[in-house]
């Protein structure tokens, strides 16, 4: 088969990245090509995976690592769409915690991969009010340790997409792109968001045309980024949950969510992100939550019924046992004498130390 233009979109947790993936997949497929998504995650039972899945594209999926740690799986994930699918086009999405892209993944794709592969500018999301924090000095109400990771995914980036900003007024976006742009003068900056559209296909003209790709390494301190990912607690889970009556799995997952929401900024804990998908045979609602209670957004109806299945990510700093606690507390409380429980599958970890299958000093 021909070549495949494989795009890689990372950015710290809660960017948007899944939204606009699943956007930018709709545009390609509506242009009449093949497009597919890899997603990835330190462990299994991804709420994206579930959520992309159903929206009618092809997606495969690395966990228990991310792509530059397990440079082997990422290689047979996109081999995996190439040949299942014949995909014209590849969207990959790095773990949110992750950087070093340009070193780790985008210089050995150039160098092993050219012949298969044609590789795009490496974009980096950045949502506004973490953005604007960063360029203030700020922490963005992260770690410090955390707040680094997302300052060198922005240094390494070819594209910085500002998302999310219908949220913001035009004269804010404004500034803010001004500033980016003194910030990062070797990045090209485009606004989008997937609510209006805004700026998709500008995005998407350049990862399909662009192959000055990777140009940048940063320099990177992985002792320090080993603790900016120590410091939040990872919790994936999948339950079944059944009752005698019938429910509204929509108003119990803003039900979740909320009283998650208010048991972290009770403890003030800065939030990555928390996800929640319901599914109700081919009905679903998801959730998300990306800081404080004001971020929540639910979408989709996974209607009523006496039985569903519910997934949970969560990206929390704290420790993985707190974090697992705050979530079952917070679930059994809602679950109580109403519903019989299964457990799928459940785990809750810190992320090791990242230790890249390949390191480039140079750009390729």
């Amino acid at each position: 088969m021909s070549s495949t233009r494989i795009i890689i979109a990372g950015g710290f947790l809660g960017a948007g990245k899944t939204t606009l993936l699943w956007e930018a997949a709709r545009k390609l497929m509506g242009k009449g090509l093949c497009a597919g998504l890899i997603t990835n995650d330190q462990a299994p039972e991804l709420v994206d995976s579930a959520l992309l899945s159903r929206e009618g594209v092809k997606v495969a999926e690395v966990s228990g690592s991310c792509f530059c740690c397990n440079f082997n799986g990422f290689i047979h994930a996109v081999q995996s769409l190439r040949g299942e699918i014949e995909a014209d086009v590849i969207i990959a999405e790095p773990v949110g915690s992750c950087t070093d892209l340009s070193a780790t993944i985008m210089q050995p794709l150039k160098k092993f991969w050219k012949q298969e592969l044609e590789v795009a500018p490496l974009s980096v999301l950045a949502d506004p009010a973490r953005l604007a924090s960063i360029l203030n000095g700020g922490t963005a109400g992260l770690h410090p340790d955390a707040a680094y990771i997302y300052r060198k995914q922005l240094e390494e980036s070819d594209i910085i997409l500002i998302t999310k900003t219908d949220l913001i007024s035009s004269e804010m976006l404004e500034t803010l792109k001004k500033r980016t742009t003194k910030a990062y003068p070797s990045s090209t900056i485009i606004a989008v968001s997937t609510v209006t559209g805004k700026g998709i296909d500008e995005w998407l003209e350049d990862v399909s045309k662009r192959n000055d790709a990777g140009l940048r390494l940063a320099d990177v301190d992985y002792d320090i980024y080993a603790h900016g990912e120590a410091v939040l607690g990872w919790l994936n889970g999948t339950v079944r949950l059944s009752s005698t009556t019938e429910t509204d799995w929509d108003a119990f997952t803003y039900r979740f969510l909320t009283a998650l929401s208010e048991r972290f900024d009770e403890a003030d804990l800065s939030v990555g992100h928390v996800k929640i998908i319901a599914e109700n045979g081919d009905q679903y609602v998801a959730g998300n939550l990306t800081g404080k209670a004001e971020t929540l957004v639910v979408r989709g109806s996974a209607g009523s019924s006496r039985e569903i299945k519910l997934t949970v990510n969560a990206r929390v700093e704290t420790s993985p046992g707190e974090l697992n606690k705050i979530v079952k507390e917070t679930l059994n409380a809602l679950v109580k004498d109403t519903y019989t429980p299964e457990t799928v599958a459940w785990r809750f970890l810190m992320p090791g130390r990242p230790q890249p299958t390949h390191r480039f000093v140079e750009v390729v």
